[in-house]
């Protein structure tokens, strides 16, 4: 090559210049192409696949790295896991499902909504449950406590957040003890939902002999970009036969001592009977997906519970599901409505399927009531519920804010027989990104308790607009607009 070209290959090839930054940009620009292709053929919406295509190839030097960590629609690793772990001791998972198909429930199947269900969650519904209504964070803990407390094999313990605080220390004090005696601790948390839980609490759990693991989304070198996933379950099971679901974390703000949110509205339940099994199972594939381990020494041989008169379905959901089950989940539960649709999430980001089956439900004269939080935690969350309150827009849906604090929790009633408590919220993190735990039960006697529940959150709230929005000032309109286009990643 000529002594001049060659010096000016150099100097275009020197950090800083034009030429440099000329190759860095194109380089830039192929990658962002060949990652929109893999966009367009990857995303699970049509406006996701748009979206990330457009602005991977406009600006990829501000979108491929939030694509790599929020364009994930998948969680790679989880089902081959488990895949592994049937193969490795199919026995639990077989075990758990012949539990549960030797107590399947005789309901008539409506026209095929539960044995929909069943198949969307891979369990059926079991009869000879027995269901208690906990609301609130005192009467919740206390009955976790006293159940902890009685505990004569094991313990499977599973939070998102796990704080070091006043209540933290009453759990920590109570696993600790029955570990001391003999009992089998598992204590699972999740890796962001705990990232401020100091290294010395982990230290001192494990050194008083509880198993204390994080669930990682992402395992060191293994699916590195993961970590927009999270595994929001809140689960307890003693001794095989006793399990509690719902909305509540460990922190000192679920008992209602956060000076910022005030008294805090949640829901938890506890379950007895051969859906305490479907629980177990769910906790040991999370289990083996944080440790590579399978759980010895777990009872299966569960029994009805006395006075146990409800039918209940365990659905988990995630994005390692073939499906979007929580999503499936949602839409199902609006449509079989047919007089009243009853739900309470802190987050109302529905996407276009969730917001269709709200007006559709509206517009067939169903009773559909969304309660939401007053007092935001999430802020852009909150104002993107503003423009989706003014986009369902039918008659027949009525939104209610709660003033008496935050209200956390996410439980909803169809007609007067169906129930839903769990840990999923209506927002695209619950329905795509997130492991979700929901208790489904048919019961008149659990969904009057609940219709008597929410009947005092309405009592405790003001029903708001759709066009609330409508009121505010343009820079808040402009937030609200701009929080609805991030409603994908919230």
């Amino acid at each position: 090559m000529d002594p001049a070209m060659e010096q000016t290959a150099e100097l275009l090839a020197q950090p800083g210049s034009l030429g440099f930054l000329a190759i860095t940009y194109t380089l830039l620009e192929a990658a962002g192409i060949v990652t929109a292709v893999h966009a367009v053929f990857n995303a699970r919406s049509a406006q996701g696949s748009t979206a990330w295509a457009v602005s991977l190839i406009a600006v990829p030097v501000v979108a491929l790295p939030f694509y790599l960590v929020f364009g994930r629609s998948r969680f790679s690793g989880y089902v081959d896991a488990r895949r592994h772990s049937d193969i490795a001791h199919s026995w639990i998972a077989e075990k758990a499902r012949t539990v549960c198909d030797a107590f399947r429930s005789d309901l008539p199947d409506y026209g095929g909504r539960l044995s929909f269900l069943e198949r969307l969650a891979h369990l059926p519904f079991t009869y000879g449950n027995k269901v208690d209504l906990l609301i609130d964070g005192e009467v919740a803990f206390e009955a976790m406590f006293e159940a902890i407390e009685r505990a004569e094999t094991y313990i499977l313990i599973q939070f998102f957040i796990v704080r070091d605080d006043d209540l933290g220390r009453r759990l920590q004090d109570r696993l600790t003890a029955v570990a001391a005696r003999g009992v089998a601790v598992y204590f699972l948390y999740d890796q962001m939902g705990g990232r401020k839980l100091p290294n010395s609490v982990i230290r001192a759990y494990r050194e008083a002999g509880v198993r204390m693991e994080a669930f990682r989304s992402s395992k060191f070198f293994a699916n590195p970009m993961q970590v927009n996933f999270r595994n929001h379950r809140k689960i307890l099971v003693v001794d095989g036969n006793l399990a509690f679901v719902g909305g509540l974390n460990v922190g000192d703000e679920y008992l209602g001592k956060s000076p910022r949110f005030g008294p805090w509205r949640d829901t938890h339940a506890a379950v007895e009977g051969p859906s305490a099994d479907a629980l177990q199972l769910i906790f040991a594939e999370d289990w083996h997906w944080a440790t590579g381990e399978t759980i010895d020494g777990l009872d299966w041989e569960t029994r009805p519970a006395q006075d146990g008169d409800a039918d209940v379905l365990i659905l988990p959901s995630g994005p390692a599901d073939d499906f979007e089950t929580c999503n499936l989940m949602f839409v199902h539960a609006i449509h079989s409505a047919q007089n009243r649709f009853w739900i309470a999430s802190p987050y109302f980001v529905p996407n276009a399927e969730v917001l269709s089956a709200l007006q559709v439900a509206g517009l067939r004269g169903v009773d559909v009531r969304i309660l939401l939080p007053a007092n935001p935690d999430h802020v852009m969350v909150y104002l993107a519920s503003f423009y989706y309150m003014k986009l369902t827009g039918a008659k027949g849906i009525r939104f209610y804010r709660y003033v008496e604090g935050f209200m956390h929790q996410k439980a909803f009633l169809i007609d007067d027989f169906g129930v839903g408590i769990g840990t999923a919220n209506l927002d695209n993190r619950s329905f795509r990104l997130n492991f979700e735990i929901t208790m489904l039960s048919v019961n008149y006697d659990l969904a009057a308790e609940v219709e008597r529940m929410f009947e005092s959150d309405f009592a405790c709230s003001k029903q708001v607009s759709h066009g609330e929005i409508d009121a505010r000032n343009a820079l808040f309109k402009l937030g609200a607009a701009g929080a609805r286009l991030l409603s994908p990643i919230l």
